[in-house]
Parts: C-alpha cells; sequence; structure tokens
C-alpha cells in the first residue's frame, strides 16, 4: 500500500458484467442497484456494505484518515468537487458516450447536446486546475480520485476515442493534471486491477494481495491463463 496502512488492504474479485453477474443475490447483497463497484468491510461485525464509488472514497478516506482534508474549508471544497464528479458524469457517461460511442444509430441532436455540455464541463475543470495544482487545492484528495478515471480518461483519448472530436487538447489545464495524476505509482497499480484486457502484464484479474502485482498478472500465470 502506497500509504503504508497494512489495514488497507484488500481483495478485489472481479465481476464480469457482460455475464450478468453483478445481478447474482451474492453481488445485490453488496449493493442493491446491481452495479460496480461495491465493497463489503468486513473489520466490522456484521460486516459494513459500501456503494456508489463516491460513497466508497469517502468512507475510505474517513476510516484511515487519508485524502480528505480535516480542515473545514479545505474539507468542503473536496466534497464540492466529489458531487460535482457524481451529478456530471452521468451527462459524459450515459449522455456523450452512448450517443457518441454506442448507439446503434447516430442522431445529431442528442450528440450535440452532449457534446456541448462535456465541454461545457471541460471548461469548468480547466477554469479551476488554472490556479490549482489539484482539484480541490494544492493537496491530492478523493476528489481527484473521481474525476480522474471519467475526464482525465476522456482529454486523454481513453474513453470513447473521442479526444479530437472535443478539442480535448485545448483544455491545456485538465490535460496537465491528468498527467501528472496518471504519473502515480498507486494510480498505475490500480489501473492493473479487474483489468481483463490490453497487454498481459498490465492485468490483475483479481488482487488479494501487494505481491500480486508482481506475482500474478496474466503474463506471469500458466499459459493456459488462471481464474
Amino acid at each position: 500500500m502506497a500509504k503504508g496502512i497494512k489495514e488497507a488492504e484488500y481483495d478485489a474479485w472481479l465481476i464480469r458484467i457482460t455475464e450478468g453477474e453483478q445481478f447474482g443475490s451474492g453481488f445485490v447483497n453488496a449493493n442493491p442497484n446491481s452495479k460496480i463497484p461495491a465493497m463489503m468491510d468486513h473489520t466490522h461485525t456484521p460486516a459494513v456494505r459500501v456503494f456508489e464509488s463516491g460513497s466508497i472514497l469517502l468512507y475510505l478516506a474517513e476510516k484511515f484518515g487519508e485524502f480528505l482534508p480535516t480542515d473545514i474549508v479545505a474539507r468542503t471544497e473536496t466534497m464540492n468537487w466529489l458531487f460535482w464528479q457524481m451529478g456530471s458524469a452521468p451527462f459524459l457517461g450515459g449522455g456523450f458516450g452512448h450517443f457518441y460511442a454506442y448507439a446503434p444509430e447516430k442522431y445529431e441532436y442528442p450528440i450535440n447536446r452532449y457534446t456541448m455540455e462535456v465541454k461545457r464541463q471541460l471548461d469548468v475543470l480547466d477554469r479551476q486546475l488554472a490556479d490549482n495544482r489539484y482539484i480541490a487545492g494544492d493537496e491530492y484528495t478523493i476528489a481527484d480520485m473521481a474525476i480522474w478515471p471519467w475526464y482525465g480518461a476522456l482529454v486523454k483519448n481513453k474513453v470513447y476515442e473521442a479526444a479530437e472530436f472535443l478539442e480535448a487538447h485545448t483544455y491545456k489545464n485538465v490535460v496537465r493534471w491528468a498527467d501528472e495524476i496518471a504519473e502515480r505509482p498507486a494510480v498505475k497499480r490500480g489501473l492493473m486491477v479487474n483489468r481483463t484486457w490490453g497487454e498481459e502484464s498490465r492485468q490483475l484479474h483479481e488482487r488479494h494481495d501487494a505481491s500480486d502485482f508482481e506475482l500474478r498478472t496474466q503474463d506471469k500465470l500458466e499459459p493456459s491463463g488462471e481464474k
């Protein structure tokens, strides 16, 4: 663990949503909404279930006292941006992403509608990052963790292959921030967990120990592939 917190060790189980595993009774017990991610904290009796990514980030930050400022002003700013992500990302994913990348037929109106909204959101982030190293200020927080997988990936053309279409290069502060976050060692490790595509050396289908990053990526397992 990057912070050296032994109590933060975890098991990461792969849920194959294309096979409907999120609808099984075991997963529904963790998240009644049948969406990933979900978490069970077995250090409590009974175990505590936590679902929705924002709730998971907040739960872990408060549990371990990391990545969430204690100062009321800085904490509130972090929470502002955490909730901004939860309110904004559906327009990016369910709106723009669906109609631009996945819809079986291309309709001009919804593509234009959601494109303008996503560009507006990128402009909001770009103006915020013009005067701040990270989303909520000079400190890396759960707000960055929540926003980067969506908007950082977007401007680096990692989702929807829409960076050129959105003129992502013009949001220079977002691109700078996205590149800096991508170089964090913990982020690089996190991108490997539950990954089942791309080069095998970057795939870690399940994670149960810190050593798995070195010993149990797909290229290290038997040629037949261990599930």
